[in-house]
């Protein structure tokens, strides 16, 4: 036989001989979701957060019961907001009440987002947005839930939010009057008394209207302020710098002045007594 033949059904005899054979397939066990949550966890409980919102998302996808899935999930959010990551945990948050809307942690998401947001807020030098969307996601959550026990918390932060809100104006007001653009400053002063009027920042407001009020003439209205002023903050520092405004000859009474004038007052008290 010639050898190209003996090759070439011995090649034949050798493929038919391995086809025949089964192949063999390393099956990877299926992996425990409970014991996934429970490595997820002891990551969380030791500060390693952003393993922990790893394991978490693994698990929701894994579990089968949705109340853990939908725990595995939430976990997950807070693990992200624990490493700012603000944006991925806003994301997961608002796919949780879509995915789970009947779970009983639907309150404290809508807590977290708000808190995200408060979270973002910069100072009143910066961008006013974020402080309108936290304010907006508070208020929401505050008409929603009034009694819920997060509520406190937001009432305390919205409070902050309204004073910030207000150095926003006083702040867009000075730029105003830094560069004598009178009219537009008067009014972001009178934006602080109608819609801010339970804030720190109202004396000083009012101080500011006394000051450019007088400064362009109208000193009736500059009187005015000063009346408000002194009526609802008579022992201010505004007040007695409105004060110097309005009198350019007033001098502010050292402590020494004000006790000598006190026991001068008890003396005539004194003389006056019935006996």
């Amino acid at each position: 036989m010639p050898m190209k033949i003996f090759i070439f059904i011995a090649s034949i005899i050798l493929l038919i001989s391995c086809s025949k054979e089964k192949p063999e397939y390393q099956l990877k066990p299926k992996e425990d979701p409970y014991k996934i949550y429970k490595e997820a966890y002891e990551a969380f409980e030791k500060g390693d957060y952003f393993f922990a919102q790893k394991k978490f998302l693994e698990v929701e996808l894994k579990v089968e019961k949705v109340e853990v899935a939908a725990k595995a999930s939430i976990m997950a959010s807070y693990s992200l907001y624990s490493i700012n990551f603000y944006d991925e945990a806003l994301e997961n948050l608002n796919k949780y009440l879509k995915k789970y809307p009947a779970n009983k942690d639907t309150i404290y998401a809508e807590y977290l987002i708000a808190i995200i947001f408060f979270e973002q807020i910069q100072d009143e030098t910066k961008d006013v947005e974020p402080i309108n969307k936290a304010k907006a996601k508070i208020d929401y959550f505050l008409r929603k839930y009034p009694d819920n026990e997060y509520a406190l918390d937001l009432k305390f932060k919205n409070d902050l939010i309204i004073n910030q809100l207000a150095a926003k104006e006083l702040y867009i007001a000075k730029y105003y009057i830094s560069v004598q653009k009178w009219i537009p400053a008067i009014n972001r002063l009178k934006v602080i008394l109608e819609k801010y009027d339970q804030t720190i920042f109202v004396e000083e407001a009012l101080y500011r209207l006394v000051e450019i009020n007088y400064f362009i003439g109208l000193k009736k209205e500059a009187k005015k302020y000063a009346s408000i002023l002194g009526y609802n903050y008579n022992s201010s520092e505004w007040h007695e710098q409105s004060y110097k405004i309005l009198n350019k000859d007033y001098k502010l009474l050292t402590k020494e002045k004000i006790k000598k004038k006190d026991n001068l007052i008890k003396k005539i008290m004194n003389k006056v007594k019935f006996r």
